[in-house]
């Protein structure tokens, strides 16, 4: 049996997930890129994960300084998304963003959170690489997701649950 990718790629994209900023510096410069492969992977102790593409030209600057920063990205920056999501270019031009307290890799002004993290571990993982981050420090802000759903953008529309009583 052939295995078909399209078919692969397809049942992927009903998997809605938010999207991500991976920000850090080289040089005393910012470096990012967009990001969808983000979980979060233990509590205690605290761990996520990101899978950055082999292809990344932005990673290998970030991963050097051996930190980072998880940007979540809010509906209202969609703009911001596509930005980060080209190679090359200075990609924080004209972005607004601040030092991390612990790290100092960017935080990206009007994010939905933030996670400021270490490089704990780094593991193959076929075209991608799976990316181990201990949790320094974080915190949240307002807003509703930017999500990506069958390869487009999406927004929360309504809310489920205990939220409307149930």
């Amino acid at each position: 049996m052939t295995f078909d990718m399209a078919k692969f790629k397809e049942a992927m994209s009903t998997f809605a997930t938010g999207i991500t900023v991976v920000a850090g510096i080289e040089d005393g410069k910012p470096v990012g890129f967009t990001c969808q492969s983000f979980v979060s992977l233990s509590i205690d102790p605290p761990y996520i994960a990101v899978a950055p593409a082999r292809t990344s030209t932005s990673w290998p600057r970030i991963a050097k300084a051996g930190s980072f920063c998880v940007n979540v990205l809010g509906e209202h920056q969609r703009e911001l998304c596509q930005g980060f999501a080209v190679s090359g270019g200075n990609k924080f031009d004209g972005v607004a963003w601040s030092p991390a307290p612990e790290t100092g890799s960017p935080l990206i002004e009007g994010s939905l959170a933030w996670v400021d993290c270490s490089v704990e571990l780094v593991h193959d993982a076929g075209d991608h690489e799976l990316i181990i981050g201990r949790v320094l420090d974080l915190d949240v802000g307002e807003g509703l997701p930017l999500l990506f759903f069958r390869s487009k953008f999406a927004t929360v529309t309504g809310r489920t649950g205990a939220e409307e009583g149930e």
